[in-house]
């Protein structure tokens, strides 16, 4: 199991990130002409992308949650299993 929860969004925000600075990366080096205006979309697409990413994925575990604590009361408490010692 892995120490930390799986963050997609974060993983969506940090590639647009990365191909955003291989564009700046490329258009300062001289190997491609991009007009400043293409990359304001990428920006922004990208960060509305990572945030869906993120709102379905915070839905789905949301629901994952619900499920299992739905399916944990359906046994009985614990004090009343007999397992302990009653005063």
């Amino acid at each position: 199991m892995p120490n930390h929860e799986f963050r997609p969004g974060r993983g969506v925000a940090g590639l647009v990130m990365l191909t955003l600075a291989g564009g700046y990366a490329a258009d300062a080096a001289g190997v491609w002409e991009a007009p400043w205006v293409f990359f304001v979309p990428v920006y922004v697409g990208g960060l509305w992308l990572a945030a869906t990413v993120t709102w379905v994925a915070y839905r789905i575990r949301r629901r994952r949650v619900a499920r299992k604590a739905s399916t944990e009361s359906v046994a009985a408490p614990p004090s009343s299993s007999g397992s302990q010692a009653m005063r």
